[in-house]
């Protein structure tokens, strides 16, 4: 990776960064106070909006239930029309892009954050992420966790407590830990 790149943008890249730089420290804190804001808020507020469109940028008018907690926030992408029920959580260390329509349970995690399996590399803090891609018309249920890379297909859903370590194809039903397929749209009517 080239030594002039920042480690935010070794980060989006997901090459190994350091995450106590800085820079990205400073924009954890941001994001940090933007979420406590928010949670302070109550369905109906008009502070709820720009709270939103600070955190993520590009906010689309998705409801969102505090509490709400991102790394960042400005790598994640709603599409029109989503709902994240509340304690969502996405780690954004690499982008998230949720499609249109997308409904998301209570106490999801979405997290594009990954670490080395031996202990030495993570005694030294390395750390890399893989972004995270999720279709329109999908439903993820309540404790669905969703891990690094992973790209789930439209109008897929992921069953409540799944584990979701491969990519879901679009229309497919997973639940289990590990997520496994329950439901084929060609099994369905």
């Amino acid at each position: 990776m080239d030594a002039a790149l920042s480690e935010r943008d070794k980060m989006l890249a997901g090459a190994p960064y350091d995450p106590g730089c800085p820079e990205l420290k400073g924009l954890r804190q941001r994001a940090q106070a933007l979420m406590r804001d928010y949670s302070q808020t109550i369905m109906g507020d008009d502070a709820r909006a720009g709270l939103m469109t600070a955190l993520l940028g590009e906010w689309n008018g998705a409801v969102i239930r505090p509490p709400f907690l991102v790394d960042y926030g400005v790598n994640i992408h709603f599409g029109p029309g989503c709902f994240v029920n509340f304690n969502c959580v996405i780690l954004d260390v690499c982008k998230v892009h949720i499609g249109a329509r997308t409904q998301i349970g209570p106490n999801v995690q979405i997290l594009t954050a990954d670490h080395p399996r031996d202990a030495a590399s993570r005694a030294r803090g390395d750390e890399w992420g893989r972004p995270i891609t999720i279709g329109a018309d999908v439903w993820i249920g309540g404790g669905a966790i969703i891990l690094p890379g992973v790209t789930v297909g439209d109008g897929a859903v992921i069953g409540a407590g799944a584990v979701v370590t491969r990519d879901v194809a679009a229309g497919v039903t997973v639940a289990g830990n590990p997520a496994r397929v329950m439901q084929r749209p060609e099994m369905q009517g």
